[in-house]
């Protein structure tokens, strides 16, 4: 983790799951860090377990879907430390359904928090950088950026949307001494799943049909960690993960008898529910 010591780092979606591992990881490895995040306490919480293995953390509250509470986070830390090294835009929210169950208020809803959060995280944390000549940029996707995840068609509308800007701007940025990293993992486990909106099936069966394993936060934090201090530009695991990937990139329509599976399992479910 030397390779974190002394950087000034924001992590949004700190409060749980990935982003807490990815704050409690950083702030005992060294880092300075902003822990960020809608739920004030359970930052809080996070940047004290930080601070009691002796690590830095300070705790703020984050909404992501505000450009103005984005402007105000970047101004403070660039005031009080003069740079921002690393960005994770890692808040994000999760809906689950048949599209035939998705209203316009889910898609508004799900892409005002994981679109517009990692657009605002990534502009406000960009101009900074590029004045200041370095930094780097790490948006939250999925495989499900990567690849078909049908019964998450707007979850995955806005991973795929974030893989979008951040490979475009990866190239963009890179002149300008600017690195722009995407995280693409399978499912990890975190309260995107618990606190998620599963329509019209309940979550327990709903996890049981996911096309890849779970992860837990910590290893998956790490892993991300690694490809960002190899500045990889896509960051994609496990193994499975890593695999529907490069079919679905190699002959897309490989994967046909996985989704249909996914499909037909899920309205099955659906069908219970009367």
């Amino acid at each position: 983790m030397d390779y974190f010591r002394e950087k000034v780092v924001i992590v949004t979606g700190g409060a749980s799951g990935l982003g807490r591992e990815l704050s409690k990881l950083l702030g005992i490895g060294g880092a300075v860090v902003t822990v960020a995040d809608i739920n004030l306490r359970g930052a809080r919480q996070t940047a004290a377990e930080i601070k009691a293995r002796g690590g830095r953390a300070v705790a703020v509250q984050l909404d992501v879907t505000k450009i103005g509470d984005f402007k105000k986070l970047i101004q403070r830390i660039a005031g009080e430390y003069k740079r921002l090294d690393i960005i994770f835009n890692n808040a994000g929210i999760l809906v689950v359904g048949d599209m035939r169950d998705v209203t316009t208020r889910h898609f508004r809803r799900i892409v005002e928090v994981n679109l517009w959060g990692a657009i605002n995280g990534t502009t406000t944390a960009y101009a900074l950088m590029v004045k200041q000549g370095f930094g780097h940029i790490v948006n939250t996707a999925s495989v499900a950026g990567l690849v078909p995840y049908p019964t998450a068609t707007p979850y995955s509308t806005t991973k795929h949307a974030i893989v979008g800007l951040s490979s475009s701007l990866r190239a963009e940025a890179r002149e300008l001494g600017v690195k722009i990293t995407v995280a693409c993992p399978g499912n990890i486990q975190s309260n995107i799943f618990k606190e998620g909106i599963v329509l019209n099936v309940g979550w327990e069966k709903a996890r049981d049909m996911l096309p890849v394993m779970m992860i837990e936060p910590e290893k998956a934090a790490r892993k991300i960690l690694a490809g960002v201090r190899r500045n990889k530009g896509i960051i994609t695991f496990p193994l499975d993960a890593s695999l529907l990937w490069i079919l679905y990139r190699i002959w897309p329509g490989l994967l046909n008898p996985v989704m249909a599976k996914i499909i037909g399992t899920f309205r099955s479910l659906r069908g219970e529910q009367g």
